[in-house]
This record gives structure tokens, sequence and C-alpha cells, in this order.
């Protein structure tokens, strides 16, 4: 088990061989031994290129229409306490002070 190289994704070493792969039984990652991390492929970033994180302030930098609501979010409406989103980079999910249960696309966003 010493051998046994630790997840690229969640760096625990608990990870097991199968066949030609490694697997990590903690958050289910599989790679191959010639796998490049794919850690920096899911950052997220806003539209200046600012690595977002869970529990951000975001600013919106348009005005942009919400499917579902008469209430369009204006330019500078504040989005606080953001989550990312799993496997999807261009999108966060978020509330406003009155709309609730957005999914936005970071291109239209910048860190506070």
């Amino acid at each position: 088990m010493s051998d046994a190289p630790a997840c690229p994704l969640c760096a625990l070493d608990h990870t097991y061989a199968d066949g030609a792969l490694w697997i990590c039984p903690d958050c289910g990652h599989e790679w191959s031994d010639g796998d490049a991390p794919t850690e920096s492929a899911s950052v997220v970033r806003d539209c200046n290129g600012n690595p977002l994180a869970e529990g951000d302030t975001v600013v919106v930098i348009k005005d942009l229409k919400v499917k579902g609501s008469s209430i369009p979010l204006k330019q500078g409406t504040v989005i606080r306490n953001i989550r990312l989103v799993e496997d999807d980079p261009e999108h966060i999910e978020g509330h406003s002070d009155k709309i609730k249960g957005l999914v936005l696309k970071t291109c239209f966003l910048r860190k506070a």
C-alpha cells in the first residue's frame, strides 16, 4: 500500500489499483499513471480571470433577464455566498436579495 499514489483531487492516500486504473474510494476519482492532474481544468474563474471559491461574493457586470421571473438582475447586483456547480466551471449557484435559486454564467460575474 505504500507505493499507491495520493489522489490528485482530494489528496487522500486511500487509493488502490484496479487493473490499469487507480481509484480513490473517498471522492470516486479514477485515473491512470500517465494522466495529468485535472485540478487546473476545473478551476472556476470570473470574467476577469480571478479564481472563484465556495462562499465568495460576486457582482453582476451587465443587466440579465432571468428565466421564470419578471424581475431582471441589474448591473451591480451582489450575489453572496456562491456555490460552485460540480463538473461545470462555467456556472455558479447563488441568491440575490430578490431572486432565490439562481444559476449564473461566470462570464457575467466579477469577484467582489
